[in-house]
């Protein structure tokens, strides 16, 4: 994306203003009442940031309207309309049906924690749409780094890989204290459709020591960490693609907002992180970045804890640019505390929860079963 551009970089969570409308003027936009001209630019979409919905009042005429909308949608202004015209759906059917399938709940009927999340998915979905449109470009290759000690999890943590939209991918596995023969192992293994290369290490050998052995060995243009344990969206790998395309950062991650409370059965939504942001801190188990960068940084320490955190620590200090973008096609699990590298009590999560709800309740971005 060219400089100047709307993206989503400054997205607000939570809107502190109501609906807006997006109308047209002899072929130019008025954003709430605003006039603006095209191209539409950062600048043009800062005033929309709080409002709750931005509604298409559809003119007469054509000129101007889809390049409008798709500007506002690749900024994840949450646009939408009623009775799309019949030209629109001819033109951009994806884009009419994402136009029609949501609009500002009312506050009296929905709890907000509730209607922010709706608004936000609708949000994710027409950025996807609009950053995608263009001519198709080459299938990237990710390299997923991967360690792990539990083969129990192995089976739910490769199913997901494989699901990944827009990608090949190919997974990079450190077996950490485990053998490749433990039957769990076998399975998960025989059942991955890709590309996956096994790499053995003794349990006394520290846990950032075998990310780095297997990181080692990746073929692919960019390297993603992957977690054994957590819950991907289908799209987690191609929405990381997206945020580093539009903000041109040397890094990127997702915010780590929910989090599934195991021995609790409790699912918790902390908002404290702001997203679509540039930060020094993203979820350790979303880094993802060229696989040139990461050699450049040095890649991931022989520590046996806090290997993440290291990693963007000295590549932050030594230039590299940080975003971080949405996290809702991600979900973190949380067991006891013993049972994690991050060490923190089930309770210090329900202190900073913003929502929480009873069993696992997700994000519908990540598309669960």
């Amino acid at each position: 994306m060219g400089e100047g551009d709307p993206t989503p970089l400054g997205y607000v969570r939570t809107p502190t203003a109501g609906p807006a409308d997006l109308s047209f003027e002899d072929g130019r936009p008025l954003l709430a009442g605003q006039a603006a001209d095209l191209p539409l630019t950062a600048a043009d979409v800062v005033p929309l940031r709080p409002c709750d919905g931005v509604r298409v009042r559809w003119p007469r005429g054509r000129a101007g309207v889809l390049e409008t909308i798709h500007a506002l949608a690749a900024a994840g202004v949450p646009v939408h309309a009623e009775d799309v015209p019949a030209w629109v759906k001819e033109a951009d059917p994806d884009l009419a049906g994402l136009l029609a399938s949501w609009a500002p709940a009312p506050r009296a009927e929905t709890p907000r924690s509730v209607s922010d999340l709706r608004r936000e998915e609708h949000s994710l979905r027409l950025r996807r749409h609009a950053l995608r449109r263009g001519p198709a470009a080459a299938t990237p290759k990710v390299s997923v780094v991967m360690s792990s000690k539990r083969p129990h999890l192995l089976g739910s943590a490769l199913a997901q890989i494989a699901r990944q939209r827009h990608v090949e991918v190919e997974v990079l596995l450190g077996l950490h204290g485990v053998p490749a023969s433990h039957e769990d192992v076998r399975r998960a293994i025989a059942a991955f459709p890709s590309p996956i290369t096994v790499v053995e290490a003794d349990e006394a050998t520290p846990f950032g020591e075998v990310l780095h052995q297997v990181a080692a060995r990746a073929s692919g243009d960019d390297i993603a960490k992957w977690d054994d344990d957590d819950w991907y969206s289908p799209e987690h790998l191609s929405d990381l693609l997206l945020a580093r395309a539009y903000s041109g950062a040397d890094i990127v991650g997702t915010a780590a907002e929910f989090f599934y409370l195991e021995p609790l059965n409790v699912t918790v939504r902390r908002t404290d992180y702001t997203s679509e942001i540039w930060s020094d801190h993203v979820a350790g188990g979303t880094i993802f970045l060229a696989r040139a960068k990461y050699q450049e940084t040095g890649g991931f320490e022989g520590v046996s804890r806090g290997v993440d955190a290291q990693l963007l620590k000295t590549a932050h200090a030594a230039g590299a640019r940080i975003y971080r973008t949405q996290g809702l096609g991600y979900v973190l699990r949380r067991s006891l505390a013993s049972g994690h590298t991050w060490q923190l009590p089930l309770a210090h999560f329900l202190r900073v929860a913003t929502n929480q709800w009873r069993g696992f309740r997700p994000s519908r971005i990540l598309e669960t079963p």
